[in-house]
C-alpha cells in the first residue's frame, strides 16, 4: 500500500482501539496461559511483548508475574500514550516497560523467558523477509530454556481473492465500512468511517498472512522448534478445522 510504514497501523487505530478490539480475543486466558509459563521458568525473567498496542494484554500480564518485568516494543507513538493512560492508576513497580521501535530490528537485547506476539499482530509485517527476521531476532534474545509464543488465525484456503466491502458497524451519526483487497496472502485495505460531525477518517492496515507450517519453517530455519499447539491460550486442542491457533516454540537442543 503506497504510503503504509511501521507506524500507519498504529497512529491509525490507537484513539479506537481499547473499544473496538478489546474483547478480540480471551484477556483472562491470555495472562493466566503467559503467567504460568512465566512462573515455570522460575519468575524472575524478562517477558518481551512485540506490538504491545495499548497494553490490552501487558499491562494485566505485569500484574501478575511482577517481580518479573514485562516490556512492551511499538513503533507507534500513538498506541505507546494509550499505554501510559491505561496504566497511570496502576503501582510503577508493576507498570510495563515501554521500548518505541521496529519489532524487527528494535528488539531489545534480553534475555528473555517469554517473548509473545498475539492477535496476528506477526501478520503485520508485510514480506517473508521481514517475517523471517523478526523469529530469527528473537530466537537471538531467548534465554536458554525461553519460550516464543505466537497467536494467529489460521489462513482460509483456498486463501481469499479479489475486492471486498461491507459495513462494519452503522449506528444514527457514524457508519464504519471496511473496504479490503484480497491478493493470495497478502491483504491490505481501509476502514472508512464516515461520522456527521467529523467528515471522513481512514484507518489503513496492511498484512501477510502466514499458515502454521510457515511459520513452523520460519521458526526451524531461527533454530526453534514447536513445544505446543492449542487452538487458543485455554488451550482447546488444535484441529484442522481450527480457525485460530496459539504455537509455542523452544530453542533447538542436542537430541531434538
Amino acid at each position: 500500500m503506497q504510503g503504509y510504514d511501521n507506524n500507519t497501523y498504529g497512529d491509525a487505530f490507537a484513539d479506537v482501539y481499547d473499544d473496538w478490539y478489546a474483547n478480540v480475543s480471551d484477556v483472562d486466558a491470555t495472562v493466566d496461559l503467559l503467567a504460568e509459563l512465566v512462573t515455570a521458568r522460575g519468575g524472575d525473567q524478562q517477558v518481551l511483548e512485540l506490538g504491545v498496542g495499548t497494553g490490552r494484554l501487558a499491562i494485566p500480564l505485569a500484574a501478575r508475574v511482577w517481580p518479573a518485568q514485562v516490556i512492551g516494543l511499538d513503533s507507534s507513538a500513538a498506541m505507546l500514550d494509550r499505554l501510559a493512560a491505561n496504566q497511570a492508576d496502576v503501582d510503577p513497580a508493576r507498570h510495563v516497560h515501554v521500548v518505541r521501535g521496529d519489532m524487527v530490528d528494535d528488539q531489545p537485547g534480553g534475555p528473555f523467558g517469554i517473548v509473545f506476539v498475539a492477535f496476528n499482530t506477526f501478520f503485520n509485517l508485510a514480506t517473508a523477509e521481514r517475517q523471517q527476521a523478526c523469529v530469527n531476532n528473537v530466537a537471538a534474545r531467548l534465554a536458554p530454556e525461553g519460550l516464543f509464543v505466537v497467536e494467529a488465525d489460521v489462513p482460509e484456503h483456498p486463501a481469499q481473492t479479489g475486492s471486498h466491502v461491507e459495513v462494519r458497524s452503522i449506528a444514527a451519526d457514524r457508519v464504519v465500512l471496511s473496504v479490503a483487497r484480497y491478493d493470495g496472502n497478502q491483504a491490505e485495505g481501509q476502514f472508512v468511517e464516515l461520522t456527521e460531525s467529523g467528515g471522513v477518517r481512514l484507518r489503513p492496515w496492511s498484512i501477510r498472512h502466514v499458515a502454521p507450517a510457515e511459520l513452523d519453517a520460519m521458526a526451524a530455519t531461527a533454530g526453534l522448534v514447536l513445544r505446543e499447539r492449542w487452538e487458543d491460550f485455554a488451550r482447546r486442542p488444535y484441529s484442522a478445522d481450527s480457525g485460530r491457533h496459539v504455537s509455542v516454540y523452544a530453542r533447538t537442543v542436542s537430541g531434538d
